[in-house]
């Protein structure tokens, strides 16, 4: 069965740092494009950043460009979201999504919270 179970999230103040982590189970990752989303309360779930299948290229929200970073792991079936310079801004339910537009599939994980705060 599909799995994507996340864990890194947490509190931390200003200016501090997490990191995601994202593992998969029970499909071909090294065929899905991994992202992470975020939703913060009131406000629609928003694409973070964003890594493809092939070649490992990567893409990111304006609000996160130069502050975080995504990487995946093919051997072991995970994707990492470092994130630095965090802001309060940055507080929301943090979500791991594995997407194959070829077979038109696409898997949540169930959300990590952060919450940046002094």
């Amino acid at each position: 069965q599909v799995q994507l179970v996340e864990s890194g999230g947490g509190l931390v103040q200003p200016g501090g740092s997490l990191r995601l982590s994202c593992a998969a189970s029970g499909f071909t990752f090294n065929d899905y494009d991994m992202s992470w989303y975020r939703q913060a309360p009131g406000k629609e779930r928003e694409v973070v950043a964003y890594i493809f299948s092939a070649g490992g290229r990567t893409n990111y929200a304006d609000s996160v460009k130069g502050r975080f970073t995504l990487s995946r792991d093919n051997a072991k079936n995970t994707v990492n979201l470092q994130m630095n310079s965090l802001k309060p801004e940055d507080t929301a339910v943090y979500y791991c999504n594995a997407r194959n537009y070829a077979l038109g599939r696409a898997y949540w994980g169930q959300g990590t919270q952060v919450t940046v705060s002094s």
